[in-house]
């Protein structure tokens, strides 16, 4: 029995996911009430309370189902040593995955200006560049204290990202990664 009702949840969320996508694609975030959400998830009120206390929690969880989405493809470049291959992986990685939920990441990003995701999207990056950082021997007698290298390769992937998720045919994936790998040199110090 329990397991069906996970299963009923795990619809119940996605569910809500979905239309709270779709919403979001049709009005900012801070317009879209509960109930809206309900009508287009054709759930009762008491259902959408079930899960969860207000929309932002909602939006909260959805974002952190994105994050942990990211995290997963992020995790595949960690055996990459080579600084330049490093960033050129990251930014190849972002962009797929900005790929997959095109719409989703405009929408939020673009036309909500939604700083939690924002801040997520930065948070899980920055760790990844640190971690790099820390593990590369391509850093070894930096001049640069890494905090500032991450900062600096941080607003970069980023701006790149959202570049290419604001305009959305202006660029394709394999322009941008030809364009960083020649703007990334081979030897950074």
């Amino acid at each position: 029995m329990s397991q069906k009702t996970d299963l009923r949840i795990i619809k119940t969320r996605k569910n809500l996911y979905n239309t709270l996508e779709t919403l979001m694609k049709e009005s900012p975030f801070e317009e879209i009430k509960v109930n809206d959400i309900c009508n287009k998830a054709m759930i009762n009120r008491s259902t959408f309370y079930a899960h969860y206390t207000d929309k932002y929690e909602l939006l909260q969880e959805y974002i952190n189902s994105l994050k942990d989405n990211l995290l997963t493809k992020l995790d595949g470049n960690n055996n990459i040593k080579n600084t330049k291959e490093y960033y050129l992986e990251l930014i190849k990685l972002l962009l797929e995955h900005f790929e997959e939920k095109k719409e989703t990441y405009h929408y939020m990003m673009i036309n909500n200006k939604n700083s939690i995701t924002m801040d997520i999207i930065y948070d899980v990056i920055n760790k990844g560049i640190i971690k790099q950082i820390e593990e590369s021997t391509d850093f070894e007698g930096a001049k640069v204290p890494s905090s500032i290298i991450s900062l600096f390769y941080l607003g970069a992937v980023i701006n790149i990202c959202i570049e290419y998720l604001k305009y959305n045919n202006k660029y394709t994936k394999k322009q941008i990664i030809e364009y960083i790998n020649i703007l990334i040199p081979d030897n950074l110090y």
